[in-house]
């Protein structure tokens, strides 16, 4: 297959994205990743492995990429095959979806951890889901172009805003026959996108059925062991600026009542 005709390149790109342990680069693992490069000439090259984070890959992990422990068991760790993926990279530039948001930061932080050096000097970085946030914007006024087909008049105006976003909710139900008409319905639908977090500051986050850190010093660490290890930590948040709902989790969790996930529904 050749290159797209308007992709003019001068060296290799490599296309990358990696499946984790969680969220948080420089506490989390890679347990695959999958690396595309494309050359000047239109050749494609594939590499793809599994990888053992040596670490349990939770649960709330497991539901996203379906990736278990028992798959990795026989897998190697990222120390193993550094050494390799620097290799078959080489000089190539990288692109990916969020690779600067996420996928190079987990990268480097694995590199770090193994002490192999992966230079970014020279390369060329391509995040395509930057460049797509930055064509097709995701706010109200695009919501109203694409599903009122018109222009937001009054954009930002409360009222105009208010208006909008009620015609919009009733195109899409239009639009998807799949959406359920029913306000319970709707409701799940918008919280399944951030069910992986426990509060809606995305302060807290599920790891294995259990509320834990997701910022700071203690990121990655269980709620729970924190409230006996480091109660000082816990507070200095209380006493500083931030959101209430993280705050009121905290209050619950040094009472003795700690969060803990939605069952799950039978479908």
């Amino acid at each position: 297959m050749q290159a797209h005709p308007t992709l003019r390149l001068n060296r290799p790109l490599v296309a990358l994205d990696t499946e984790t342990t969680g969220t948080v680069p420089f506490r989390d693992r890679i347990v695959e990743i999958a690396m595309l490069k494309l050359h000047p000439d239109g050749r494609r090259e594939e590499w793809n492995r599994r990888i053992d984070p040596e670490m349990r890959i939770p649960i709330e992990a497991t539901a996203i990429h379906g990736i278990t422990n028992a798959d990795v068991e026989d897998s190697p760790p990222f120390r193993r095959i550094a050494a390799e993926i620097v290799q078959w990279i080489g000089d190539a530039d990288l692109c990916g979806f969020n690779i600067h948001g996420f996928d190079l930061r987990i990268l480097q932080a694995e590199f770090a951890r193994c002490g192999e050096p992966f230079p970014l000097e020279g390369r060329r970085v391509i995040d395509a889901q930057v460049i797509f946030h930055k064509r097709e914007p995701r706010d109200l006024s695009a919501a109203v172009a694409f599903y009122l087909g018109r222009r937001h008049e009054g954009a930002h105006g409360a009222l105009a805003d208010a208006r909008a976003t009620l015609e919009v909710l009733q195109a899409q139900l239009g639009r998807s026959p799949d959406l359920p008409p029913t306000a319970d319905g709707l409701a799940e639908v918008s919280r399944r996108s951030s069910s992986r977090y426990v509060d809606p500051d995305r302060k807290l986050e599920w790891r294995d059925g259990e509320a834990c850190i997701t910022f700071g010093k203690h990121a990655g660490r269980r709620l729970r062991e924190l409230i006996q290890s480091d109660p000082d930590y816990i507070g200095w948040i209380l006493n500083s600026d931030f959101p209430d709902p993280f705050k009121a989790i905290l209050r619950e969790a040094l009472e003795g009542r700690f969060p803990a996930p939605e069952p799950e529904e039978n479908e």
